[in-house]
């Protein structure tokens, strides 16, 4: 029975019948990939994600576009234009949007609303985001030049406002580790355990994304600390080769630009298993928008998000058994499982360093990789994400796989310096 209650008033229920992805990759690096455009890119997503519903080109109705920058990443800005004939949607309607890192997870939003409104029975929603290069607007969109500092440091000012936004900086001045130093005070962690706890951290999620044949880094540590010329890998991840950027943010801690795209189909729940036999229904999705201005911003956004997750599902934090966190701040992850429940309130650095949060942990988080290992896409991401916990939920992830199926899994995205959504997805079968 579907319980409109989940989505709202007069609402359907809505559920995820197909999800598709590319690796995440630096085109100009891999020869399989170079030369690709963002249409291609993007189709290739759309196109794995209409094979895993079972339906095709002409079954689809409508169609959403995520990118996070268009017009610096892909030189244009209606990209859902431009991308329709690489997956047989010439002359169906289609909306593009940007929401920064959020986008993906707004992306999921949008194609729910499309659907539970009953606007439409059948959408895709899709997100790509050529990361490593941009178009130098003189040449076709495959000849790429190099993402300079020059260009994505003045374009990531451009996402605080100049009158009355409290300006945090765009780039290095960004203030990476405004969370993590707050959470240091409060719980009285000293600098090197706050190293040593994200040092743990990037160690099990890049250990996911050895397993991952879609993740841009891919190499275990203890390989690249061999390589070296160490023998013991905590060792290298304090050396010179992983050196810090930040306070308290390592190499290992960032989230490396990625090539990428991914796409999910979302139906009606009621028909959902007309297509897969293994349907995720969009139980809710709680959103919180903060500007610059507010102190703390992320942690707040997320608390209020997942309240309003909570308050529409009538779930509990001991009802999630997966979680994935936007993690381009790597200790988000540990800090936004702590914000939304999922981990005890001043614990999440204690099960990060006993290694509980890896893909085999009884709290997994960012089974992926998260984007320290996965790479990041941007835009793409989130909806890369949502793909992991389709086939997380389905079990699908082959060695990977979380030890307890998920029923419940919550995604927290964040991006855009204050968009932050709040997921809850389950298994309806």
């Amino acid at each position: 029975m579907v319980n409109n209650v989940k989505l709202g008033k007069n609402l359907r229920s809505v559920s995820i019948v197909g999800v598709g992805a590319t690796p995440f990759v630096n085109v100009e690096e891999n020869p399989k990939y170079r030369g690709l455009t963002n249409g291609e890119m993007f189709g290739y997503a759309a196109l794995d994600a209409m094979k895993d519903a079972g339906v095709e080109p002409r079954d689809v109705q409508y169609f959403f576009h995520g990118s996070a920058n268009p017009h610096v990443l892909n030189h244009c800005i209606t990209p859902n234009i431009q991308v329709a004939d690489w997956f047989g949607m010439r002359g169906k309607g289609s909306l593009s949007h940007s929401e920064g890192c959020c986008t993906g997870y707004i992306g999921l939003e949008e194609a729910v609303m499309a659907v539970a409104s009953g606007a439409y029975d059948i959408v895709l929603s899709g997100c790509c985001e050529m990361g490593t290069g941009m178009p130098d607007g003189n040449t076709p969109d495959h000849m790429r030049v190099p993402l300079t500092t020059e260009v994505l440091f003045p374009d990531l000012d451009s996402i605080f406002d100049r009158a009355y936004g409290r300006y945090l900086g765009g780039g290095p001045g960004m203030n990476h580790d405004d969370w993590i130093n707050y959470y240091a005070k409060e719980n009285g962690l000293s600098a090197d355990l706050v190293d040593d706890v994200l040092n743990r951290t990037s160690y099990h999620f890049r250990r996911a994304a050895a397993l991952n044949e879609r993740a841009l880094l891919r190499t275990p540590y203890e390989e690249l600390a061999k390589e070296a010329g160490f023998d013991d890998v905590w060792e290298y991840m304090k050396s010179p080769y992983n050196p810090k950027m930040t306070q308290y943010l390592r190499v290992s801690s960032n989230a490396p630009g990625a090539d990428g795209a991914a796409a999910c189909i979302v139906v009606p729940t009621e028909t959902a298993k007309q297509f897969n036999s293994k349907p995720i229904e969009v139980l809710g999705i709680g959103a919180s928008v903060l500007d610059s201005m507010v102190p703390h911003l992320e942690k707040k956004a997320t608390a209020e998000a997942a309240r309003q997750v909570y308050e529409l599902t009538g779930l509990t934090p001991e009802d999630i058994d997966l979680l994935l966190v936007n993690d381009f701040i790597l200790p988000s992850s540990f800090l936004a499982a702590e914000e939304v429940g999922y981990l005890p309130k001043g614990s999440g650095w204690k099960y990060a360093m006993e290694g509980r949060l890896a893909f085999d942990g009884d709290k997994p988080i960012n089974t992926n990789g998260g984007r320290s290992s996965y790479g990041h896409a941007f835009g793409a991401s989130g909806m890369a994400d949502i793909y992991e916990a389709v086939i997380q939920m389905r079990g699908e992830a082959g060695e990977r796989q979380v030890k307890k199926l998920p029923k419940h899994t919550m995604l927290r995205g964040f991006g855009g310096a204050q968009n932050v959504r709040a997921i809850i997805l389950e298994s309806g079968f």
